[in-house]
This record gives C-alpha cells, structure tokens and sequence, in this order.
C-alpha cells in the first residue's frame, strides 16, 4: 500500500434478516454512505427456526441492495470475530432500535471487544419511522394474510405470500 493511500474500510452488518425489513434497509443505506465497503452478513443461527433458508434470504438481499455497488451479501456460522477477520473487516455495524436493544448490543459489543480489540462496533439508531419494525412483526402480520407493504420491499413482500400459501 502506498503511504498517501487511506486503507479500505470494510464493515460487516451482521443479522439474520428473516426477512429484511425498510428498517434493515435504512441502515444499510446508512452504513453503504460511510464505509468503502459493507458485508451484510447473514447469521446462520442454529439456535432459530428460521422462515427462509440462508440462501433465500441472500438472494432477498442482493434483490434488495442491487443498487448498492459497495454492498455485498455473504453469510457465516462461526464467531463474528473470526468471520470479520477473514474478511478483513474491522468495523461491526448494530442497528438500534429502543434501549432494550442497546443493552444486549452493548453486550455483544463488549464480548467482541474482548475477543479481538481490533474490531469496533458502530451502532445507527434506526430511523424513528422503523422503531417498531421488526422481522417477527413482518412474519405475524404475512401469516394472518396482513398488509406489509410499508415495512418490507416488494420482493419480500411476494416472498412471504409464497411462504404462507404453501403453508395454508
């Protein structure tokens, strides 16, 4: 690297977003502005029963950012730590949504601190529209056949009335 050159700044917005909401989205807008590059990351939480597959919501997200040139779409199953590493990022994004998600963020934040004192984790308040947002929310409202075309994007929207039809 030449010594005039500023490093690349790699973040990594970890989640399972299952699915992705306008609330997911607003801070990937965000966070897309302020860094070189922007990793959402998929959790593959096997402690959850997931409504998509891992893959199904890649594909959601790469539907939904496909305007975004700097932001990519991967997953992972090991320690975030590791996985920031291996892809050379040094920033977590957290979106914040009320004070009970700052608590168990600032619990994460600090584990991963004390895993690797490198990594830094940014947290973006939500935009105060999406604070009520969540993914649970979006699923309760498709299963009983329920508007969400204000909270998800449209190909979200046709994926969870695909879900729910094969399940009726």
């Amino acid at each position: 690297m030449n010594l005039n050159e500023k490093p690349l700044s790699v973040a990594v917005y970890p989640g399972s977003f299952d699915p992705v909401t306008f609330g997911h989205l607003d801070i990937i807008h965000r966070a897309a502005k302020r860094f070189d590059r922007l990793i959402v990351a998929v959790l593959n939480n096997t402690s959850k029963m997931p409504m998509f597959t891992v893959d199904e919501r890649k594909d959601l997200l790469r539907q939904v950012t496909k305007d975004m040139p700097n932001v990519e779409i991967d997953s992972f199953r090991d320690l975030l730590v590791r996985y920031m590493k291996s892809r050379q990022a040094n920033v977590i994004i957290r979106g914040i949504r009320s004070i009970s998600d700052f608590d168990y963020e600032l619990q994460l934040a600090s584990t991963n601190h004390q895993l690797d004192s490198e990594i830094e984790t940014i947290f973006m308040m939500t935009n105060p529209k999406y604070s009520y947002l969540s993914s649970s929310i979006v699923k309760e409202i498709a299963k009983f056949q329920g508007n969400v075309q204000d909270l998800v994007p449209l190909e979200v929207e046709w994926a969870l009335r695909k879900k729910y039809t094969r399940q009726i």
